[in-house]
């Protein structure tokens, strides 16, 4: 089983950045493909990216593509969320989730296995 928890959430103006982490525990990290969705009240769960276990392979949500950037260390058993020039629509609660393998649709919640408790992410206008 594997746990994750989300940190680096808060407050920030429109046209800030933050950077989220995920750290995992569990020896399989390094062969898990990590996704990240957000949910905002109210509305779906939606994918935000998603990477493989190698880091080589990258996908992402139209809405935050070249704004977005998603990046791991194996090594510490972490994957990140890279969010510049945040928009208020942005605000949403954001999750990790891991999936054996990267998803043929990657933007489906249910191809992925354990979830964190989410951080909560809000920009103000």
């Amino acid at each position: 089983q594997v746990q994750l928890v989300e940190s680096g959430g808060g407050l920030v103006q429109a046209g800030g950045s933050l950077r989220l982490s995920c750290a995992a525990s569990g020896p399989t990290f390094s062969t898990l493909a990590m996704g990240w969705f957000r949910q905002a009240p109210g509305k779906a769960r939606e994918f935000v990216g998603a990477i493989s276990w190698s880091g080589v392979n990258k996908v992402y949500a139209d809405s935050v593509k070249g704004r977005f950037t998603i990046s791991r260390d194996n090594a510490k058993n972490t994957v990140y969320l890279q969010m510049n020039s945040l928009k208020p629509e942005d605000t949403a609660v954001y999750y990790c989730a891991d999936s054996p393998h990267l998803p043929p649709n990657p933007t489906a919640p249910h191809d992925y296995d354990y979830w964190g408790q989410g951080t909560q992410v809000t920009v103000s206008s």
